[in-house]
């Protein structure tokens, strides 16, 4: 089973050819969330995500004859471009098999660090026979995206300069999809600081992992947000040590992973995908669970889908009052839509849409329904629009 001296010979390993990511306090996350909360950027690595430390431990480790026949990895995206930029690097040949539903920012990436990408299948798992079916096929070696000890070893290493960095940490807190982040991390933060907790956490469409470690049956889901962290079939390695060194696994919903990443993009100011804002939400979730600690959260990749990331904010704003979609009834005559929109304007919000509702609307047929979409600043603001509209003469809701 993996030991500390093992991810330490895979830092030394490392030295020079990823980054050792900052890792700071968050002081505005601080006081919302009601702990010390200090935020490890692994969505700063070059292929922006900490998988390339587990492909490049795994990539320096070949002998000759490996790498002269090249690799073979299967992945949703963060593994994948890990894996080609250090093939690259090396001067290997790297064959990828991702599944066809990949946000194609991850696809286009991977190719761009040449290696050679097969869209195959609508799973994780259809990709990964594929791409052992190439292996034996071409005689490619391996690079499993968990399931391999040198790349949990690599993954690990995140715990050694996290607690470098941190050592009075008290609580880390982990995504998990197939376990090699918090597998490799467990085991170096336990060995090097036993009282230290370790939470994993799982999208709840995805928790194959709970199911592994706690015996329940959730079940599975077909899409979440939190893609690079959406496996099916979790590691035996990994379950092996997240059964001897995490404390708890905990699930979270959509929503609020969501939140997560729109918080770190506001407040930090830093761009995380759904499996990179995991931690976040947990934390979000579970106040009381951390409430008073210090507490170390890996915000591990940073590649998502740019109109994913648009549509997470404009459902923010609504979910925060700032984007609202007001119903307001009227006289159909000439005049009314100008009389409101004038008393919007004068209560300070903008109008982006305006719909008119006739044929659909249950109103007297001389009456109409205009829906407007309006930004406000919250929902203390939303309330004053439609009171004013409401003082104007106006039915809205």
């Amino acid at each position: 089973m993996l030991k500390l001296q093992d991810i330490e010979q895979a830092a030394a390993r490392l030295q020079g050819q990823v980054l050792d990511t900052p890792c700071v306090a968050s002081q505005t996350l601080s006081q919302i969330t009601g702990c010390q909360l200090f935020l490890k950027f692994e969505n700063l690595q070059y292929t922006a995500s900490f998988k390339e430390r587990g492909a490049c431990n795994k990539l320096a480790q070949l002998d000759t004859a490996e790498r002269g026949r090249g690799v073979v990895a299967m992945s949703a995206g963060n593994h994948a471009q890990g894996v080609a930029f250090h093939a690259q690097r090396l001067g290997l040949r790297a064959v990828i098999v991702m599944p066809r539903f990949t946000p194609g920012v991850k696809v286009e990436r991977t190719r761009a660090f040449g290696a050679e990408v097969i869209l195959h299948g609508d799973t994780l798992e259809e990709a990964r026979q594929h791409a052992l079916a190439l292996a034996e096929q071409q005689q490619l070696v391996l690079v499993h995206p968990y399931d391999d000890e040198q790349v949990v070893a690599g993954q690990g290493t995140v715990a050694l300069e996290i607690l470098r960095s941190q050592p009075d940490l008290e609580v880390l807190v982990v995504a998990a999809g197939g376990g090699g982040l918090i597998a490799g991390m467990a085991t170096a933060a336990k060995a090097l600081k036993p009282s230290i907790e370790v939470v994993g956490v799982q999208a709840s469409r995805f928790p194959a992992m709970v199911n592994a470690i706690m015996g329940t049956q959730h079940p599975q889901g077909q899409h979440t947000i939190a893609e690079g962290i959406a496996v099916g079939r979790p590691g035996l390695i990994t379950q092996a040590l997240i059964r001897k060194h995490v404390d708890e696994l905990l699930l979270v919903d959509e929503d609020d992973i969501e939140q997560a990443v729109l918080m770190l993009l506001e407040i930090e100011k830093t761009l995380v995908e759904g499996a990179g804002a995991a931690g976040l939400a947990a934390v979000l979730k579970h106040p009381e669970r951390f409430a008073g600690r210090k507490v170390g959260l890996v915000l591990c990749g940073g590649n998502i889908e740019p109109l994913v990331l648009a549509s997470i904010i404009e459902r923010g704003m609504v979910r925060a009052g700032r984007l609202a979609r007001i119903r307001v009834s009227a006289r159909d005559v000439p005049g009314s839509l100008a009389h409101i929109t004038a008393t919007v304007a004068e209560a300070g919000a903008n109008i982006d849409e305006v719909h008119h509702q006739r044929a659909f609307s249950l109103q007297a047929l001389q009456n109409v329904d205009i829906e407007l979409v309006v930004q406000t600043r919250g929902r203390a603001h939303l309330a004053e629009v439609l009171q004013a509209l409401r003082e104007a003469g106006f039915e809205a809701e």
